[in-house]
């Protein structure tokens, strides 16, 4: 429900008495100034109309529960834009970007912002047509769902009727000329700056605004600075960027070289987004008592698959690598193992034996560390495979996944070989059971029965299992079973559906 009221400015007595508008402490006009034919002797009582001056404006005020509307400066009603629930559990997201600016006429369903929560990065689209009139945040900012990111102009027709559920909590905007200027109704600034005060630890409300209507400016915070001694002249913003730069991936690891005996800072960087979610799930699986089983596949046989597929390889913008051979004699295997693709639930003390095989590969992006999953591979062919895996790939570089991407995972493959090294303990990807790190591929000397020396493509697999769930044998069955289809891949031809 709607509450409604007409607002009387500058006025000698409120048109109303039961809802007062709180700017209505303004001089009153002298009394006689009122009336057109004044200091008039009084005859006695007569039916003529007397005009009365009065110098007032009405103005609308719509009032809800949600505290979402309020007319704008230009006519129009000023909405506040929150941050919707972008995926189950997800209570905050990190702003990284705006795709507008502050005054910006935008159309409906046009990108907003891009932000980024534990499990994806998401653009927010608008749902109005109208005009940007303030961001309430700057990249880098930690949003919490249901906040208000920016404010828009738009037209009245546009923005629904809310049901009032019973919890007043009334927002009022202060057009200029509402009230006088000694009014506080929010400090006028840009982003940048808000910025700058945030990391200098400055109210802006403190800062007198030299720019019009009061606007704070980036020399006001540097002036108010110096005053309180926060910094002891103006060269120490010179290098300071108040928009949206902010540290990621290996460009926050530029060391400049100090001079012999010079005094070095330390640098404090925020962990956000992907790496911010890396603490919270490496938290949780270090108190799930793990046990890790390693052994030594031959892959001869995979590195010749691999040339032959590439050889005959009719399809553009793809090359055969040996990942997606793996996946799918890994899918092959889970389905004689089907324990090692479940996930526990500690609470109701039960294992749930899933039936689909999403096998998730660990990526390392500029963002952090992401584990996108590919879903049903076992009713997907190899070359199905290598494409969804390059389309996921492509996506993780972007920092463009979608949550369906990186949710629902069974299993979860590292690939740290693609990178350097042949050895690796990981760490369960909860509330996955399984996890399995595999090695680069290297020429190592193995011994023949006859005892010749012969040289080998040998990898080495780690698989990380959950003791509360699984035991040693049936790990150690379940990598028998994938060894012989890695080793032998024309068994996966009898096996494949």
């Amino acid at each position: 429900m709607m509450i409604v009221r007409r607002v009387w400015h500058k006025r000698v007595w409120s048109s109303t008495p039961r809802f007062l508008y709180p700017y209505t402490t303004t001089t009153p006009a002298p009394a006689s100034s009122l009336l057109t034919a004044h200091k008039l002797p009084f005859t006695g009582y007569t039916n003529n109309s007397i005009k009365i001056k009065i110098e007032s404006k009405v103005g609308w005020r719509l009032f809800s529960s949600q505290a979402l509307a309020d007319e704008g400066m230009s006519g129009g009603i000023v909405v506040d834009v929150p941050l919707a629930q972008t995926g189950e559990g997800i209570a905050e997201c990190e702003l990284l970007k705006w795709f507008v600016k502050e005054g910006d006429e935008i159309e409906d369903f046009q990108p907003l912002c891009e932000v980024q929560s534990d499990k994806a990065t998401i653009e927010i689209t608008s749902r109005y047509k109208g005009k940007v009139a303030q961001f309430l945040y700057v990249p880098g900012d930690i949003v919490k769902v249901g906040e208000t990111l920016l404010k828009m102009v738009v037209e009245g027709a546009q923005v629904p009727i809310l049901k009032h559920d019973g919890t007043e909590n009334i927002y009022s905007h202060c057009s200029e000329g509402e009230v006088n200027k000694s009014t506080t109704c929010g400090v006028l600034s840009t982003p940048a700056v808000r910025h700058l005060g945030k990391q200098y630890n400055i109210n802006l409300n403190d800062v007198h605004g030299s720019g019009k209507d009061g606007r704070v400016l980036k020399e006001d915070i540097i002036k108010h600075a110096i005053q309180k001694g926060i910094i002891k002249d103006s060269s120490g913003f010179e290098n300071v960027d108040s928009g949206d730069q902010f540290l990621r991936g290996e460009e926050d690891c530029l060391f400049v070289p100090a001079e012999l005996g010079s005094q070095c800072d330390d640098k404090t960087i925020p962990l956000r987004g992907f790496q911010r979610a890396m603490v919270k799930t490496m938290s949780m699986a270090a108190k799930v008592p793990h046990f890790h089983y390693v052994e030594e596949i031959n892959c001869d046989a995979l590195v010749e698959l691999k040339e032959s597929f590439q050889n005959n390889n009719t399809e553009p913008g793809v090359k055969h690598t040996f990942l997606p051979s793996l996946i799918k004699s890994l899918s092959v295997a889970i389905s004689k193992y089907p324990w090692i693709n479940s996930c526990f639930n500690e609470d109701s003390m039960e294992v749930i034996l899933k039936g689909s095989h999403n096998i998730g590969i660990a990526m390392a992006t500029p963002s952090g560390l992401v584990v996108p999953n590919i879903k049903n591979v076992q009713s997907l062919s190899i070359l199905e495979i290598t494409t969804e895996l390059l389309r996921l790939q492509q996506l993780a570089l972007a920092n463009k996944l979608n949550p369906e991407d990186i949710t629902g995972g069974t299993i979860t493959l590292s690939n740290i070989g693609a990178i350097g090294g042949k050895f690796g303990a990981p760490i369960l990807n909860l509330p996955e059971v399984a996890i399995i790190a595999i090695g680069r591929i290297q020429k190592v000397a193995h011994f023949a029965d006859d005892g010749n020396v012969y040289p080998v493509s040998a990898m080495t697999v780690n698989i990380g299992a959950d003791h509360r769930v699984l035991d040693g044998a049936t790990v150690a069955r379940f990598c028998n079973e994938w060894k012989k289809l890695i080793e032998k891949p024309e068994l996966l031809m009898l096996l494949m559906r």
